[in-house]
């Protein structure tokens, strides 16, 4: 197990390039291997999540091909995908578990999906259910809550689904699936939720459609055109060093060519409304998504009350606002993100109990926290769960505390961000 410790030595200054968006590049690979043709993806994160993702699809039959930095993906057409002869092994990628469930639902040949240890804890209910009422046979361990996953599918009907969660890899999967079926699949979410899938689907040519905002249909039936692709940067990776940057007085950091989709950036939403001095400015578009630049200044900074309704647009960011909430004047108290109990982690108790080791005043509830900042910071050692957002996020918290911090399972930032230590290291030096 890695260690890493962390001390501020001056200012962060200067610029950064994150990683391709990761939730982009999963769908990146996965949308073009059922186009009809070849598609070419430039900008593709490297983190072993993405990489578990493009396994899976080698092991379905699609064929890769790198061509002057670029990927090549040679589309299988809906439906087209091969039986695979092996388990198909998602890692630690909930992403890629979810949305490879709705492809598999469509297609008549039997398939295991299984992952790590942390994986095959989080829940899959909410996936199994809806593929199981549009007619495919999804099993899973745990009286059908848990991975591994199995599925033999094909003749799909289409089915409105009300989802109890808020939940973009839920409404992806019932959507990949909605493409096999007949007639038009609905998700009717409880608050809206990031809409990639929703985006880049309609832009390869499938009839997508929107009502009440908060719902959103697809027409099986059809096929997908290839694309030509520029990943930007990825936005939750840019909030490392948004909330770096608010750790150590005099810091001044703009991360550049990051993804800013609203559903995206409510992170940095949140830092205004603590007080922070941030800039954002979309300069271009790439792939029917809004791309730019992020500055973020060394501010003073006010705790806020989150609401439930901005939770979705900054759910995987939270490990790192608590980082930034522990250097707040007052009680910063987030509620309705129940969802943060199911991700690589139980990111409310394992946040909690990270912040605490410093000196961190926290409480906790069933949908969320309260962390009272502006605490005595002491050194201490970190755990990473296992979880690339809790290691990173200890990392920020580091900067902050006099002496610095220790950061155990630090290898767990390669999952979605394999250059963060490298990164942290010349920026600190900067």
């Amino acid at each position: 197990m890695a260690k890493k410790e962390v001390r501020a030595s001056g200012p962060l200054r200067g610029d950064v390039r994150v990683p391709g968006d990761k939730s982009l590049s999963h769908r990146a690979l996965l949308f073009p291997a059922l186009a009809e043709g070849t598609s070419k993806v430039r900008g593709l994160q490297g983190g072993l999540d993405v990489r578990a993702t493009r396994d899976c699809l080698t092991r379905l039959g699609v064929v890769f091909r790198e061509e002057e930095g670029a990927l090549l993906i040679e589309g299988r057409g809906i439906g087209g995908l091969s039986e695979p002869e092996v388990i198909l092994d998602c890692a630690n990628s909930g992403t890629t578990m979810r949305l490879m469930s709705g492809v598999l639902a469509g297609h008549p040949f039997l398939s295991v999906l299984t992952g790590d240890e942390h994986l095959i804890k989080r829940p899959m209910a909410r996936v199994l259910d809806p593929l199981r009422e549009m007619g495919a046979l999804a099993l899973g361990r745990r009286e059908d809550t848990l991975a591994p996953l199995v599925f033999r599918g094909g003749s799909l009907r289409s089915l409105t689904w009300k989802s109890p969660v808020a939940s973009a890899q839920v409404k992806s999967a019932i959507l990949l699936a909605g493409l096999h079926a007949r007639g038009v699949t609905w998700v009717e979410e409880p608050k809206p939720t990031r809409d990639h899938t929703e985006r880049m689907l309609g832009g390869m040519g499938a009839k997508v459609f929107y009502e009440d905002g908060n719902r959103v249909g697809i027409k099986g039936g059809g096929s997908l055109s290839p694309i030509e692709m520029d990943v930007p940067g990825d936005p939750s990776s840019a909030a490392f060093w948004a909330g770096a940057a608010l750790m150590v007085p005099g810091s001044d950091v703009t991360i550049r060519n990051i993804c800013l989709n609203e559903g995206r950036t409510g992170f940095f939403n949140l830092l205004r409304r603590m007080g922070a001095e941030v800039e954002v400015k979309a300069t271009h578009e790439a792939a029917g998504e809004p791309v730019g630049d992020v500055r973020v200044r060394y501010s003073t900074l006010e705790a806020i009350e989150v609401l439930p309704e901005e939770v979705p647009a900054a759910i995987d960011e939270f490990p790192v606002f608590g980082a930034v909430a522990s250097i707040a004047r007052g009680e910063t108290v987030i509620r309705g993100a129940e969802e943060l109990r199911f991700k690589e982690s139980d990111r409310i108790e394992a946040v909690a109990g990270e912040l605490a080791k410093a000196g961190v005043p926290v409480k906790t509830f069933e949908d969320g926290m309260a962390i009272t900042g502006l605490a005595k910071l002491s050194p201490a050692t970190f755990s990473s769960h296992g979880d690339h957002r809790l290691a990173m996020s200890m990392a920020v918290l580091s900067l902050a505390i006099p002496g610095g911090g220790v950061v155990e399972g630090a290898e767990a930032a390669s999952v979605s961000y394999p250059e963060f230590w490298n990164t942290l290291a010349t920026l600190s030096a900067k």
